[in-house]
């Protein structure tokens, strides 16, 4: 069973990192979205390092969703999903192995790379750790969160609008809990541990009941 899923998460790696994988594309993206916002709000250094945190989260939970909507819909046009359904890996443990490289290659660049595109939002030092470690610990939220959708739209030819209608609403309290997080590292009223450890709960939560729910919507489209 482990060498099974072991080639499952080899596979998803692979067709992540074609040209035009959802991997490089949300990086992209979340690049276009950093490097635009200041343009838009100016050269107020000040504005750009009080919200600059807010702008990181907004753009990874958008490029999280680059990709979320082929994330089973390709396994259910190629035939495959239909072999994991009759696997005896159990379904769920799929779930969570497709969520985990859908994470790898997207969410964990993000966070990797948030320093990076920090410097383009005049955030200090310790502000830019703090959005690292908080992304870090929240995307994989926003991935199992967005797999339920993906696996309630597998079937749908063009589902990727009505799964970002159906998801963005449930990404809300990782975003705010992120935001807060963040803002907690670099002065905030509220101790960064707090909403931190409520964001890492959120991401445990969403795992295991993304898994659940993502499953049992396969089951059910099969």
């Amino acid at each position: 069973m482990m060498a099974a899923l072991g080639a499952l998460l080899v596979r998803d790696l692979k067709l992540a990192a074609r040209v035009g994988g959802s991997g490089l594309l949300g990086v992209v993206f979340f690049l276009m979205l950093v490097t635009l916002i200041p343009f838009a709000l100016g050269p107020d250094l000040n504005l750009l390092s009080r919200i600059g945190p807010a702008i990181l989260w907004i753009a990874a939970v958008l490029a999280t969703l680059i990709g979320l909507d082929r994330l089973f819909q390709g396994d259910e046009e190629d035939g495959s999903l239909d072999l994991m359904r009759m696997s005896h890996v159990p379904l769920e443990l799929v779930v969570i192995v497709k969520g985990l490289a859908h994470w790898l290659t997207t969410g964990f660049p993000l966070a990797l790379l948030s320093p990076l595109f920090g410097l383009l939002l005049a955030q200090e030092p310790d502000a830019m750790l703090a959005v690292m470690a908080t992304l870090m610990v929240g995307t994989p939220a926003l991935t199992f969160i967005g797999g339920i959708g993906a696996a309630l739209t597998a079937s749908l030819p063009r589902g990727g609008l009505i799964l970002a209608v159906l998801v963005l609403p449930l990404m809300i309290p990782t975003l705010i809990f992120g935001v807060s997080a963040a803002q907690a590292a670099i002065g905030g009223t509220v101790p960064f541990l707090t909403p931190f450890l409520v964001l890492a709960a959120l991401s445990l939560v969403a795992i295991v009941t993304g898994a659940v729910a993502s499953a049992a919507a396969l089951r059910g489209g099969g």
